[in-house]
């Protein structure tokens, strides 16, 4: 069943979207666009302390990342549940990503950047190449994946793309007026992030999106490399 929406964010965990995208996504959440989460791992690994068992950090991980999209007025939540570090480039994956793109049909993809060239999470760089290539050309094709035209979902050419984490940037969003709401949705993941105001993270963060707007006539920025699609 086809239900459009304007924005698919494909994440790699629980946390990552908060930090790439979330006050983009709050711009466009208040502007009535419909943007949806797809979430790839259950981030079961991402802790330091030895006595959190990896099914429950999954569970608390996943029910943090609902709390901060809702708050982020995004539309719905998907999770894929594939477990932390264990992501491959698989026709299997693919076919994941593609029936999500046939399905909501985006207008724009954000995910991470799989082209960094310094030390970057293996799952950043698998769900970043596995979507770029999910978009084009499988999204697209009437002979990729056929079964998915049997189950009534025919290919659709997404219009853009973004991509966070990127080295060299070439486009930038205004989120001087939604960086508070950035900074409370990354203090729903508390699992991985200090609730502690006191922690300097809201200090960290507005030096950094402040350096990403150099050069605007805006406070701060989110920055991504953008591709523009139009084959």
């Amino acid at each position: 069943m086809i239900k459009p929406a304007h924005v698919m964010v494909i994440t790699p965990h629980p946390d990552d979207a908060e930090f790439g995208v979330a006050g983009t996504v709050a711009r466009w959440t208040g502007e009535g666009k419909d943007v949806i989460y797809v979430v790839c791992t259950n981030g079961d690994k991402g802790t330091s302390d030895p006595t959190v068992k990896p099914d429950e950090l999954a569970r608390i991980r996943e029910q943090e990342q609902l709390t901060a999209a809702k708050l982020l007025g995004v539309t719905k939540v998907i999770f894929l549940r594939h477990p932390d570090q264990a992501l491959e480039d698989t026709p299997e994956f693919r076919k994941e990503i593609v029936r999500l793109i046939r399905t909501y049909r985006p207008e724009t993809v954000v995910t991470a950047d799989p082209y960094r060239r310094y030390i970057w999470h293996r799952d950043h760089r698998i769900t970043g190449q596995v979507t770029l290539d999910a978009i084009f050309p499988y999204a697209r094709d009437f002979h990729s994946f056929p079964d998915l035209l049997e189950e009534g979902l025919p290919p659709h050419k997404v219009k853009e793309v973004l991509l966070w984490g990127a080295q060299e940037p070439n486009y930038r969003t205004d989120i001087t007026t939604t960086f508070a709401t950035k900074v409370a949705a990354l203090r729903c993941h508390k699992s991985q992030i200090s609730d502690n105001p006191s922690d300097g993270l809201e200090e960290r963060l507005r030096e950094r999106h402040k350096a990403l707007a150099h050069g605007e006539d805006y406070e701060l920025a989110e920055a991504f490399y953008r591709i523009e699609i139009w084959w």
